[in-house]
């Protein structure tokens, strides 16, 4: 075994001894969507990688999309058990992993739109690249031009073609064309967009095959209703389902401990669960995933943001704390519980 893997094992012994008796809970159900396949979702997947749900306490299902163009490699065995596509019908989640914005403005927008709350978050600030095709040097060359996004422009590449609109002092229809399904490095090859809206999957392969960068959102550090656990707000109110959801929260920070302290097994996972098997391409994600907090609260300050960029008369409706319950992560968090884990691990790996 490795150094590194022995740190691991010792990691997870330390853990399990310290924090939750493994095998004396009786196992809570939970079904589990996740949306996609951002560093920002990783954690959730090191978890059911590794067992950690189960240690929890949580007996999860975890379904996520097949693998996208830019890094997936679908594989038999385990990633038939686990990365089912999403869209089975007689399938309904009991949490979604997924953007929040999306489903604020879904809600606020869409008849009938089941209410959903975040109870934590991986993610809350917009942190996209602004890739251009071959011959497109700046910014101020987009004016007039096509930025690729995802399927909406309430998606989280869709507030960030608003925010640049609004920061480059453009009308975001009559000046630039958002372009729907018009986000992946193969749409800049064949030249049908001029620029896209990328993740860091997306930045790292662009990157390496030498798109011209025009622009990092990080130095805007705009707050964005990022990658969250979200639920129904009556699914919570049940006793048993805050449970499992807690329980499934534990289990996540433990990941996400376990993702800032042993690189090589996050780049593993990637290989594995995302396809990533161009290391270059893994490490340049894993270094994009720094930012993922420790203490995974919702996104108060990109919930205002979301609130403010999609202004609506139904939006007005609304106060920020309709839109999240952060009772759980302040539970995890003041008994100690994440603090120990980052004491049992050690240093981060270089």
């Amino acid at each position: 075994m490795t150094n590194t893997g022995v740190i691991h094992e010792i990691g997870l012994l330390l853990l399990c001894t310290t924090f939750v008796a493994c095998s004396d809970q009786e196992l809570l159900p939970l079904q589990v969507e996740v949306g996609g396949r951002s560093v920002s979702k990783l954690p959730f997947v090191i978890a059911a990688d590794l067992g950690l749900y189960k240690k929890h306490g949580v007996d999860v299902e975890l379904r996520m999309p097949v693998p996208g163009p830019e890094g997936g490699i679908e594989r038999p065995g385990r990633w038939e058990r686990f990365l089912l596509r999403i869209g089975a019908k007689q399938w309904e989640p009991d949490m979604k992993v997924d953007g929040h914005t999306p489903y604020m403005v879904r809600r606020t927008t869409f008849t009938r739109e089941p209410p959903v709350i975040a109870i934590g978050a991986t993610d809350c600030v917009n942190r996209v690249h602004i890739i251009g095709r071959m011959g497109i040097d700046s910014l101020e060359q987009l004016k007039g031009k096509r930025l690729g996004i995802s399927i909406g422009i309430r998606t989280t590449t869709g507030f960030a073609a608003l925010l640049l609109a609004q920061r480059m002092g453009w009308d975001p229809v009559q000046d630039i064309s958002v372009m729907l399904n018009g986000r992946d490095v193969a749409d800049l090859r064949d030249s049908v967009v001029d620029a896209i809206v990328a993740s860091e999957t997306r930045f790292a392969v662009a990157e390496r095959e030498g798109f011209p960068v025009l622009l990092d959102t990080r130095p805007w550090d705009e707050p964005v209703g990022g990658n969250s656990v979200l639920v129904d707000p009556a699914w919570l109110a049940d006793s048993t389902n805050r449970e499992a959801a807690k329980r499934f929260m534990k289990a996540v920070a433990e990941a996400v401990a376990l993702f800032h302290r042993d690189k090589e097994l996050a780049l593993d996972v990637l290989a594995r669960w995302y396809g990533m098997e161009d290391r270059g391409v893994a490490e340049r994600v894993y270094e994009r995933g720094a930012w993922i907090p420790r203490e995974l609260l919702p996104c108060y300050d990109g919930i205002k943001r979301t609130m403010e960029l999609y202004d609506s008369n139904e939006m007005r409706k609304h106060e920020p704390a309709d839109f999240y319950h952060d009772g759980i992560m302040r539970e995890i968090v003041e008994s100690g519980f994440i603090d120990s884990l980052y004491e049992a691990l050690g240093p981060r790996q270089q």
